[in-house]
C-alpha cells in the first residue's frame, strides 16, 4: 500500500515533466516527418526515371561526408547557408516570410569586393573592417527597405523581398559589367581582385575558410538574441500577435525594420566570405542560389538558429554531391533542386500536423 501511494504521488510529477518535454519532441518530430516524406517522394521520382534511390544516397554520402576532402567540400557550402538561413529565420520570429536573401548576398559580395579594392592601401585589419561594414551595411539597408515598405505601405514582405532580390541581382550584374569591372577580366566580368592581405584563409584543422566558424557563432548569437533578451521576447510577442504587442506599447514597426535589416546584414556576410575566401573578387559566381536554399534550411530548422547548423550541414552535403551524381547517374544538375523542392513542399505540409499529433499532446501520458 505504501509503494502504491508513493507511485500515485510521483506519477503526476512525472506526467508534468513529460508534458514539458513533449513540445520539444514535437518541434523535432514534425520537420523530421517532412524531411522523410520529401526523401520518400524523391525516391519514387528517381524510380520513375529508372534510377536507384540507394545509389543516390550512397553518392551523397560519398561526396558529402565520407572523407576529409568531401567534408571540406560540404563545409565550404555550409558557411553561406548559415547566413542565408538567418536572413529568413530572424524575420520569421516576427511572423514575416522573407525569401529574398539571394539579393542581400550578392549585394554584400559587391560591397565587399569594391570596398576591398578601394581600401587596399590601408592596414589589413582596417581594410577588412571596411569590407565588413560595406557588405553588412549595403545588404542590411537593402533588406531594411523591404521592412520599410511592409511598415509604411503594407506591402507583402514575401513578394517584396523576392522582387527586391531580382532587382539586386540586376544591379549587381550592371555594376560588375560596367562601373566596377576589372579591364583584365575578359571572359567573366568581375571587380578587381582583392589584395592578398584582405583574403580570408583556411582554418588549421578543418580545411575550410573561417566563414564557417563565424556563421556558427552568428547562429548562437541570434539564438541568444531571440531566446534570452528582452528584444527577442518583444519580437516573439509581436510575431504571436502584432496587435497585442502594440497594445502593450512595443515598437512593432521598428522591430520589423530592425530584424529585416539584421537578417539582410548577416546575408551580406555570406557574400563577403564568398568574395574574400572563395572567388577573390565579385563576379557572377556569387549568384549561386544560396539565398534560396537558405529558405529551406530555415523552414526545416523551424526558424531555430541553433537547429540551422545541423540542417545546413545536411543540405550542404547534398549540394556538394551534385557534380558526382550528375556524372555517375547521368542525371541533370537540376536534380538536387527537384529534391529541395520536394522536401520544401513536404515540410510545409508537415507543419499542418503541429498540435495535431495526439501522442505528443500535453496530458496524454498523464491519463489513466
Amino acid at each position: 500500500m505504501a509503494d502504491q501511494a508513493f507511485h500515485t504521488r510521483r506519477w503526476p510529477v512525472r506526467a508534468a515533466a513529460i508534458d514539458t518535454l513533449l513540445p520539444r519532441i514535437e518541434a523535432v518530430a514534425i520537420p523530421a516527418i517532412g524531411l522523410i516524406g520529401g526523401f520518400a517522394i524523391f525516391a519514387i521520382f528517381l524510380m520513375s526515371q529508372g534510377k536507384s534511390p540507394v545509389e543516390f544516397a550512397s553518392l551523397v554520402w560519398k561526396a558529402g561526408y565520407s572523407s576529409a576532402f568531401s567534408l571540406q567540400n560540404t563545409f565550404s557550402r555550409v558557411a553561406p547557408l548559415l547566413f542565408a538561413a538567418l536572413c529568413v529565420a530572424l524575420p520569421a520570429r516576427l511572423g514575416l516570410v522573407v525569401i529574398g536573401g539571394e539579393g542581400a548576398i550578392v549585394l554584400g559580395g559587391l560591397g565587399a569586393g569594391v570596398a576591398g579594392v578601394a581600401l587596399a592601401g590601408l592596414p589589413s585589419a582596417m581594410g577588412f573592417a571596411g569590407m565588413v561594414i560595406a557588405a553588412m551595411g549595403l545588404a542590411g539597408l537593402w533588406m531594411g527597405l523591404v521592412g520599410v515598405m511592409r511598415v509604411k505601405r503594407g506591402v507583402n514582405e514575401t513578394i517584396a523581398s523576392l522582387l527586391m532580390a531580382y532587382i539586386a541581382i540586376a544591379l549587381f550584374n550592371h555594376f560588375v559589367e560596367t562601373v566596377f569591372r576589372d579591364p583584365a577580366s575578359l571572359n567573366k566580368p568581375s571587380t578587381a581582385p582583392l589584395p592578398d592581405g584582405l583574403r580570408v584563409g583556411e582554418m588549421p584543422v578543418i580545411t575550410t575558410h573561417w566563414g564557417l566558424i563565424v556563421g556558427i557563432c552568428a547562429c548562437v548569437a541570434c539564438w541568444v538574441l531571440i531566446e534570452r533578451t528582452k528584444l527577442g521576447f518583444a519580437a516573439r510577442l509581436a510575431g504571436d500577435s502584432a496587435r497585442a504587442a502594440k497594445v502593450q506599447g512595443l515598437p512593432v514597426d521598428r522591430l520589423i525594420i530592425g530584424f529585416m535589416a539584421l537578417g539582410g546584414a548577416l546575408a551580406g556576410l555570406a557574400g563577403l566570405f564568398e568574395v574574400a575566401a572563395v572567388h577573390g573578387s565579385a563576379n557572377a559566381s556569387l549568384i549561386a542560389g544560396y539565398g534560396y536554399t537558405g529558405i529551406l534550411v530555415s523552414f526545416l530548422a523551424r526558424h531555430n538558429p541553433l537547429a540551422i547548423v545541423p540542417v545546413a550541414i545536411l543540405l550542404g552535403g547534398i549540394e556538394a554531391s551534385s557534380g558526382l551524381i550528375q556524372r555517375r547517374m547521368d542525371l541533370p544538375d537540376a536534380t538536387n533542386l527537384v529534391l529541395q523542392g520536394m522536401i520544401f513542399v513536404a515540410i510545409l505540409f508537415s507543419e499542418t500536423l503541429s498540435g495535431r499529433l495526439r501522442i505528443l499532446q500535453p496530458g496524454t501520458w498523464g491519463r489513466t
